[in-house]
């Protein structure tokens, strides 16, 4: 499409933050911002707390690496000085500012600075509260759509394909590539640098908006986006003689970004797989997977109470990892974790498996797909291999819309109505029962 007729979404873009919940069928959303999806055990369990007495219990993780309360009453006003959900937010520290709460989405390599050699090539987990508080003092930034993401990449390429508008993927110890909707740039900058570039990135796409005079939530959604940025940002960056810029053209010509190899992503086990991690010579991170990203307010509570370490990280394969623990902190750990319902077993058949909301979260769901995922998983047996990587991602979806589906290789098991059509490769086999759907489902896996 030529940019000339380009003409934008018809509205701003609607995500709900804790601030601005989102009235669902089964009551008020309201999501919560989690940059690097770095959590304190107080603040998750404040999280517990405040989804136990305002909505219906559980604290969901998303794709994001943040979390969501579903079923906040109607009459709760989210703003209420005193006991609000918004106001336990805010005295938790999860609400830094007002104005940007729901622009703070940041993925960062969940593993970064704990696995040593064979992981990641720079630590990113102090660009992650730069990024933060440099983001929170730009008023304008406050304009960026709700949908506008930033990632943090260690140079493992897990967090840098995951859909990022403006991303920085390690390629040396001090030294990164800045990638806009999934493609390189060109653009280098020192690690002193890095944050700049991202936030360069994001007043860049608005400018272009303005420029344009059109609505987009996303670099991805203007034609020719990632060069259209590219040469405002590449404008806006001090000079830096070490960069590699090898991709600018005249100013007369459109910059032409190029793709960037990227490691594995979108597959659960292979960037934070249950079970333990080495990450240094006494110390191991626990990985754990939480069933359909949904932990209830007592596993919140355990999951707090196990991180000894001092911090919980989230992942945006909805699961979490324990850092700094000794092997028998974590053995203790993952025998808590199990009882309570979480998975810290690689071979588990609930690896790879996400869920929409459903029914009754969702009006336009033909099921209650969390309740049929759930008694399929059970029908599953376990994993043969436990030490594979590349189990298949399932997603359960109620209606076509396929909301919350992973990215990559995934195979759709979409309610119909009378029952569910599994899609894989192009091909779809249509199911009447939950027995007929778990026998496809198992086959598609590689199981039989």
């Amino acid at each position: 499409m030529d940019i000339a007729d380009f003409h934008g979404r018809s509205r701003p873009d609607a995500c709900p933050g804790a601030l601005q919940v989102h009235a669902a069928a089964d009551g008020g959303l309201a999501r919560v911002r989690v940059p690097g999806g770095r959590l304190t055990p107080a603040r998750l369990r404040e999280l517990a707390t405040a989804a136990r007495l305002h909505g219906d219990g559980a604290v969901e993780l998303t794709s994001r690496a943040n979390v969501q309360v579903r079923g906040l009453a109607h009459d709760d006003d989210p703003t209420a000085p005193d006991d609000g959900f918004a106001a336990r937010m805010a005295r938790a520290g999860l609400l830094p500012s007002a104005t940007h709460e729901r622009v703070r989405n940041i993925l960062a390599s969940p593993l970064t600075g704990l696995d040593g050699p064979g992981g990641g090539v720079a630590d990113v987990t102090p660009l992650i509260g730069e990024l933060d508080r440099r983001l929170c003092a730009r008023p304008a930034l406050a304009a960026l759509p709700g949908r506008f993401m930033f990632a943090l990449d260690d140079g493992r390429g897990d967090v840098a394909g995951l859909g990022a508008d403006a991303a920085v993927l390690a390629v040396g110890p001090d030294r990164f590539a800045l990638l806009l909707a999934g493609t390189d740039t060109g653009l280098r900058v020192g690690t002193d640098q890095a944050v700049t570039a991202l936030l360069a990135a994001a007043e860049a796409f608005l400018d272009e908006l303005a420029a344009l005079d059109v609505t987009a939530w996303r670099i991805s959604e203007l034609p020719d986006g990632p060069a259209l940025v590219t040469a405002r940002v590449s404008a806006a960056l001090p000079a830096d003689p070490t960069a590699d810029r090898t991709v600018q053209a005249p100013p007369s010509e459109p910059v032409r970004p190029r793709p960037v190899a990227l490691g594995p992503v979108g597959l659960i086990g292979t960037a934070a797989p249950p079970g333990t991690a080495r990450s240094g010579p006494a110390r191991v991170a626990l990985g754990v997977a939480v069933p359909l990203g949904r932990l209830t307010s007592a596993q919140a509570e355990v999951l707090a109470d196990v991180a000894s370490g001092g911090e919980i990280r989230l992942t945006p394969w909805r699961g979490a990892v324990l850092p700094g623990l000794t092997r028998a902190e974590a053995a203790d750990a993952a025998g808590r974790l199990r009882a309570a319902g979480l998975v810290v077993d690689p071979g588990s058949p609930w690896i790879g498996v996400t869920a929409c909301a459903g029914r009754p979260g969702c009006a336009k769901s033909l099921a209650d797909v969390r309740a049929d995922a759930t008694a399929v998983v059970a029908l599953a047996p376990p994993a043969r291999d436990a030490s594979r990587t590349d189990t298949l991602p399932v997603h359960w979806a109620g209606c076509a819309r396929r909301c919350g589906r992973p990215k990559g290789r995934v195979a759709d098991v979409v309610a119909t109505g009378h029952g569910y059509r599994l899609e894989l490769d192009g091909t779809g086999l249509t199911c009447s029962g939950i027995e007929e759907t778990a026998a496809a489902v198992t086959a598609a896996r590689g199981e039989l």
